[in-house]
């Protein structure tokens, strides 16, 4: 579905992605772990083109993913969360949700509510007002509304408290689940993350060092103190 070779991307002449090689597969969960800087918020970027600077390719279902064309590329299917809680803040909740599902006509403001019952219950609130965990759960159906059949979000946990984290991570469970989205998910959390994906990716300066079973990556020790 999601595929990337030899992908080696950066800024400014400096690399930061090297010889970078995996695919997802439809339907599945999947994590990237890493230390700061190791290259998983470019890899993200990359594949929704949002990086100038790349060698190799990057393809989603068949067809290459053109850098510079964010705009095309997200809507042939590709949902993007970045880190942060990227709402509208002064606009409600369901003028959020109505904006974000404005291309596609089949997007309806209620299968998001029936998702995520608390954006019914906040739906006239502005987004602004919301929590920190409600607004990532607000961010997630905006992405949604866009209909995809993948979802990249990149650490959607980032300053919530554990018991938000736990709501967000079961949210992005049952959108895997009952909704049959690909779910890829960047994230610092890596044992509230592990036990919502299948398999896991770890980068290490730039590289894939590991592509396995989630529960592989638990029992492989020499990884965690590269976190």
């Amino acid at each position: 579905m999601l595929t990337y070779a030899n992908v080696s991307a950066g800024y400014g002449g400096v690399p930061v992605l090297k010889d970078v090689s995996f695919s997802v597969a439809e339907g599945e969960a999947v994590a990237i772990f890493g230390h700061n800087g190791a290259g998983k918020t470019t890899m993200m970027r990359c594949a929704v083109g949002d990086v100038s600077e790349m060698t190799g390719a990057v393809s989603y279902r068949g067809e290459a993913i053109v850098p510079g064309a964010v705009f095309r590329n997200t809507r042939r299917g590709i949902g993007f969360v970045p880190q942060g809680h990227n709402v509208f803040r002064e606009l409600s909740v369901r003028q959020n949700l109505t904006i974000s599902g404005l291309h596609h006509p089949d997007s309806k403001v209620e299968d998001i509510y029936a998702l995520f019952p608390i954006l019914l219950e906040r739906g006239n609130q502005a987004a602004g007002s919301l929590s920190g965990g409600q607004q990532q759960i607000l961010a997630l159906g905006m992405a949604l509304m866009t209909k995809p059949s993948i979802l990249l979000l990149d650490e959607p946990s980032t300053g919530l408290a554990p018991i938000i984290v736990r709501d967000v991570m079961a949210s992005l469970t049952k959108v895997n689940k009952e909704t049959g989205t690909t779910v890829v998910i960047v994230e610092q959390n890596i044992p509230a993350t592990l036990a919502i994906v299948n398999r896991a990716i770890v980068v290490k300066a730039g590289r894939v060092v590991f592509d396995g079973a989630s529960k592989e990556l638990e029992r492989k020790e020499d990884l965690w103190g590269w976190f």
